[in-house]
């Protein structure tokens, strides 16, 4: 097993880096969601879906 580990060290790394980054950004998404804010910053007054994504009490 311990092998195993140092055969594939630098895969093992950039696989934790990746899962990393890849949680930080849905953390941040969901973060976002719940904050209200839209997840294409690009403003919603001409977006056709805009009713849809947020409620009316907003």
């Amino acid at each position: 097993m311990l092998s195993f580990i140092s055969q594939n060290l630098a895969t093992i790394i950039v696989l934790l880096v990746v899962v990393l980054v890849f949680g930080l950004v849905v953390f941040k998404l969901i973060k976002d969601k719940k904050a209200g804010k839209s997840s294409c910053s690009c403003g919603c007054g001409g977006c056709p879906m805009k009713d849809s994504c947020h409620s009316k009490n907003n």
